[in-house]
């Protein structure tokens, strides 16, 4: 453990526990979370008062999920499949909301290889002022409706229950996706060889 991290506040032990590890990815949703908070003026949602999109699924997401509350789970966490350290949090219904991105020259050196540029890149992250870190802009967003609670229906084919939205219909019968993907392609004729 790096010296920078034992003199760190116990909410970052808590995240780091939570975490599983401590790595630079962990220590950019820390930073960006924390901002994002900061500048909203706002704490963790209680429920989904709160928006999390993320355009990343690394180790900066679990921040997000520890530190603002936004999970998967209670519906107010997003993830766009972009590969950006991208952060942008909104208030709900207001749309009030605030994008922080990591800045290149901040992220430079990530992953950081050797244990020297490691501790050098995670002394950065814990010391540098937010500005030299991120960009953040302000801005209104539409955001989805609250999470909503769908029946469950039995699926012909395995017999799990399945969420009446995310279910599909192939031959009269209701199936869930892995189910329709086997019937609806073990029925599609075979090439010509």
């Amino acid at each position: 453990m790096s010296k920078q991290l034992a003199e760190q506040p116990a909410e970052l032990e808590a995240l780091i526990s939570f975490h599983g590890h401590f790595c630079p990815g962990l220590l950019i949703g820390y930073r960006a979370t924390l901002l994002a908070l900061r500048r909203l003026k706002v704490k963790a949602a209680a429920d989904e008062e709160l928006v999390a999109i993320v355009e990343n699924n690394s180790c900066s997401v679990d921040a997000v999920q520890f530190l603002a509350s936004c999970t998967f789970g209670k519906g107010n966490l997003y993830y766009l499949p972009y590969g950006k350290q991208v952060f942008t949090f909104a208030r709900r219904p207001s749309g009030e909301g605030i994008r922080v991105s990591l800045r290149k020259e901040a992220g430079d050196g990530l992953p950081a290889e050797g244990a020297e540029r490691r501790e050098e890149f995670i002394h950065r992250l814990l010391s540098a002022p937010d500005r030299a870190l991120f960009r953040t802009r302000r801005l209104v967003l539409s955001l989805p409706a609250p999470a909503q609670v769908y029946p469950s229906l039995p699926c012909a084919g395995c017999g799990e229950p399945v969420m009446e939205t995310a279910a599909r219909l192939a031959h009269g019968r209701v199936l869930c996706q892995p189910c329709f993907e086997a019937e609806t392609s073990s029925s599609l004729p075979e090439e010509a060889g």
